[in-house]
């Protein structure tokens, strides 16, 4: 760790294993750290190791001992994948101000069990507990930790992700409806669900593409395969694994209908990616969803019902109308999202409140 010059803004942001990492959460870690250090301020980022949010008695110490090498009075944000994971970190509260940054609260996960659930609640209330303020990406995860965490309001802060301008996607051509989901191969992205769904439009012109990291959940990357092989639509259903940003951008412009069949989301940064390039969206109310597809720009159905999903994917793949329609509503929308630069300032207003 460096030490800055007094009159500096500085902070330690604490990231759990590689920052490079292909996922909304270390996206969002990666944009605010770049634009906070555009805003002038001193950002050291510190590696508190692999393992979490289920790490080994030496990830812990670890960790800890990362920690407790940032400078005495230097706010430290600690990612919530570790955070909350780590309770004893708290214990350095005395000597620096410590900023939890929330993305989706780890009890929620949807492939714990109870007891598993309930540990990982009763974890994460003792760290927040120490954090000087919480940091969360949006108003429904805001209301979680409030209510089920007991975070004073006060301390609370939403700094919703940024989004960048885009051209506005052209779609197909051809009469072939394109669909395209992106996230990680994880339980809470539905992807079983999706591919259920759309099992039952073999009558329809579609193809979709799955773009997302196959890593992170070997078995469930496996289910996937094994449910599109299952259901013959080899021919239809292209799974790419991670792309690059670059990839990324080129299937949103190809593309006529975003679609993410999660069972949580605490914000949904592809879901604003989508509407920035005006694609009309299908997705679930689960978590912050609703907070985040503004009204008009598609459908949201409830989560964990393949056919309420299919409904709304066949009515738009034989609406072109409705597609349409729903795409100038989305390209309106995305005039009013902020930008990452509105996202970084909002961060360093949260750091402020605490910076000793």
């Amino acid at each position: 760790m460096r030490t800055f010059p007094s009159n500096e803004p500085h902070l330690a942001f604490a990231v759990p294993g590689d920052l490079a990492t292909p996922t909304g959460g270390y996206g969002y870690d990666r944009r605010i750290i770049q634009e906070l250090r555009q805003l002038g301020w001193q950002v050291d980022v510190a590696d508190i190791g692999d393992g979490f949010p289920f790490p080994s008695v030496v990830q812990r110490a670890t960790a800890l001992a990362t920690l407790s090498a940032v400078p005495a009075g230097c706010p430290t944000v600690l990612d919530g994948l570790a955070f909350g994971a780590l309770p004893e970190a708290g214990a350095l509260r005395s000597r620096t101000p410590l900023i939890a940054l929330v993305h989706q609260p780890l009890a929620l996960d949807s492939c714990l069990d109870t007891a598993q659930a309930d540990t990982f609640r009763e974890s994460e209330r003792a760290a927040l507990a120490a954090a000087a303020r919480v940091v969360v990406t949006s108003e429904a995860t805001a209301r979680v930790v409030c209510t089920d965490y007991d975070v004073p309001v006060q301390r609370i802060s939403v700094v919703r992700p940024g989004n960048d301008p885009v051209p506005p996607a052209l779609g197909s051509s051809d009469g072939v409806v394109r669909l395209l989901s992106v996230g990680s191969v994880v339980p809470v992205k539905g992807y079983d669900l999706l591919i259920a769904a759309v099992a039952t439009l073999a009558d329809m012109p579609w193809r979709l593409t799955i773009a997302g990291d196959r890593t992170r959940n070997p078995a469930i990357a496996a289910q996937l395969d094994a449910d599109i092989e299952a259901y013959g639509l080899g021919d239809r259903v292209a799974v790419l694994g991670a792309v690059s940003p670059e990839r990324i951008s080129d299937l949103y412009l190809a593309s006529d209908v975003f679609v993410l069949a999660s069972r949580f989301e605490g914000y949904g940064m592809a879901l604003t990616e989508a509407i920035a390039h005006g694609l009309p969206v299908v997705s679930t109310v689960a978590g912050a969803i609703p907070d985040t597809v503004p009204s008009g720009t598609g459908f949201l159905v409830p989560p964990n019902d393949a056919a309420a999903l299919a409904q709304a994917l066949r009515y738009l793949i034989g609406d072109p109308a409705e597609r349409q329609r729903l795409a100038a509503n989305a390209r309106a929308a995305a005039t009013q999202l902020p930008t990452w630069q509105d996202s970084a300032r909002l961060f360093a207003r949260a750091v402020e409140t605490v910076r000793l």
